[in-house]
């Protein structure tokens, strides 16, 4: 049994060098030029790190985050090649699917099957598979590879696993005489099946990702209070104790924001491009301009009823509840935002019929996407029926087709149909088939929108867990500072000696004004990246997401209230 303990680390440990050593090798630099450019200076940056402290005299507080520094920078350097696959790897499988359904459309079309991958190749979007797209026409059109031969010495390279499976098997297609379009069709299926799994795992590591944070928020909630608390007793500056903690909840806070980044689908949900018509987006800068405008004005109203020089006196209304007050107004861009958003929702659910019905009927009549459209523009498409009557009528003044759908797209604000939309719009003109292009393409879509439906439940299930934590964390606080501001009255209404007082319960140094503030700033903070974090897990706008930070500020603020209200009711009892 011993022996399967200590060989578990080593095999553990065996692995990640092999796979940092991998990364070394295909990382497309030698390793003796990395060693000389990046690793020798990493590692004369630590040592210098380590003998300046003794050289100079540094004292223990700066030597200690000096030498982190160096030890970080060489960790970092010697990591970076394993670092940046990962992130290939990353992109590779986060843009997979997109690919396929774009390489497929494309192998339908009457086109050299060389021209496939040099298309894909410029396509910026696919970052790491555009690389490695370009790679392979590279090896074709420069050494005279065969496209077999390309796929197979790209296979070895690659550093996903997904695509270097991919390039094999489309290896062995291209070199048995099979049409890539045949081989592309039959790994459809396969491609859906392993998306959704991909997608279904990256929600189920956000579960995990939320049960985390809220360990981790009421840990630290415990902390905070336990630093409002503790210099009554043992005679610490409180104001410097707990702006440190508050500093320590807004860096994790804020960890975890990226980590929800990082693990959330790659699956946006906008597209954004300038449009003579208007984009949905062009609808919000001016409710921007009144709602920063709304919060700038109450902002000097709340300051001159805290300076007094308003009827209103400062005491008149919680602290907590002024400071809310500010934020209200960002409700009215944050709500035409999300407005917007449940639109691109909808347009998203009802464009897969629509290509789909597209390519049915211009492969029945054979005839141009404007005149099919003349008929399809009266059928009911939901929320995107205005914008097929304004892709037809672009398309009938004989604008250019790929500027039209473009176009299309961009006044839909969806992602999905401006991805889709240009396949099939290129498919086309390349000459393929319009019924399998708008089958394909209707398929796809609709297996994207069905993960989607579990992304944004997930995404409810961590507002309502942010709000809860909100609500507990902000109890915590106030119940904190309600505690303090208890022992104060009752020091000060003790008939005792000070002397004895002040050995027992040391509050003088105690500004509870400041102290509610620096709880205020918490509320704001948490408010604000709670809102980050909602909208990074269900890959919407910003802008919405100001309706969340203002729910969450103002629950903050009355939780504060009531708390205070509940813990005066209690001890006047």
């Amino acid at each position: 049994m011993s022996t399967d303990t200590q060989i578990q680390p080593d095999l553990s440990a065996r692995s990640l060098a092999f796979s940092i050593w991998r990364a070394y090798e295909t990382m497309g630099m030698s390793i003796e030029r990395y060693l000389l450019l990046v690793i020798t200076p990493a590692v004369g940056l630590f040592v210098g790190s380590l003998v300046a402290p003794f050289v100079v005299g540094l004292p223990l507080f700066v030597a200690g985050p000096l030498i982190g520094f160096g030890l970080l920078a060489l960790v970092t350097a010697v990591i970076y090649p394993k670092l940046a696959q990962d992130r290939r790897r990353a992109q590779v499988r986060q843009r997979f699917h997109l690919f396929l359904t774009h390489i497929t459309v494309l192998s339908m079309a009457n086109i050299n099957r060389v021209e496939i991958f040099r298309i894909l190749a410029e396509e910026e979007e696919y970052q790491a598979l555009a690389e490695e797209m370009g790679y392979l026409v590279a090896l074709v059109d420069t050494w005279n590879q065969s496209l077999d031969d390309a796929c197979r010495m790209r296979a070895k390279q690659v550093s996903s696993p997904l695509l270097s499976d991919f390039l094999e098997r489309l290896a062995y297609t291209v070199g048995a005489g099979q049409e890539i379009s045949d081989f592309l069709v039959e790994e459809q299926d396969t491609m859906i099946q392993q998306f959704t799994t991909r997608y279904e795992s990256d929600l189920a590591k956000l579960d995990v990702m939320k049960e985390l944070y809220m360990s981790m928020m009421l840990s630290l909630a415990f902390i905070l209070v336990f630093a409002i608390v503790l210099p009554i007793l043992i005679g610490m500056n409180p104001t410097l104790l707990i702006g440190t903690t508050i500093l320590m909840f807004t860096i994790v806070q804020a960890a975890f924001v990226y980590a929800i980044h990082v693990v959330s689908p790659y699956d946006p949900l906008w597209y954004i491009e300038k449009t003579a018509g208007g984009g949905p987006t062009e609808r919000i800068p001016r409710a921007l301009v009144l709602g920063f405008g709304g919060c700038l004005l109450l902002g000097v109203v709340v300051l001159a009823v805290l300076l007094g020089v308003t009827p209103v006196a400062p005491d008149r209304i919680p602290t907590p509840i002024m400071a809310a007050i500010p934020v209200t107004p960002l409700l009215l861009p944050g709500w035409r935002m999300r407005q917007e958003e449940k639109k691109v929702k909808e347009r998203d659910q009802e464009f897969p019929s629509f290509i789909r019905a597209l390519g049915a009927v211009e492969s029945v009549k054979q005839t141009s996407t404007s005149n099919v459209l003349s008929t399809l523009r009266k059928k009911d498409f939901g929320a995107l029926t205005g914008n097929v009557d304004a892709l037809y009528k672009r398309l009938h003044m004989r604008v250019d087709d790929v500027r039209s759908w473009r176009l299309f797209a961009a006044e839909t604000g969806s992602y999905l149909i401006q991805k889709f939309g240009d396949m099939y719009v290129v498919g086309r003109q390349m000459g393929g088939n319009p019924r399998l292009l708008g089958q394909l393409i209707s398929a796809n879509q609709r297996e994207v929108l069905k993960v989607r439906e579990k992304r944004q439940q997930a995404t409810t299930t961590l507002t309502g867990v942010l709000f809860g934590i909100t609500a507990s964390t902000v109890f915590s606080f106030f119940i904190g500072l309600e505690v303090v501001a208890v022992m104060m009255e009752i020091t000060e209404g003790m008939d005792l000696d000070p002397q004895l007082v002040g050995n027992l319960l040391q509050t003088g140094q105690y500004n509870l004004v400041v102290i509610e503030y620096l709880l205020i700033v918490t509320i704001l903070i948490n408010a604000a990246l709670s809102a980050v974090m909602i909208r990074l897990t269900d890959r919407g706008h910003l802008i919405s997401g100001l309706v969340t930070f203002v729910f969450l500020t103002w629950l903050g603020a009355v939780v504060a209230v009531a708390t205070e209200y509940v813990v005066n009711a209690v001890i006047s009892v």
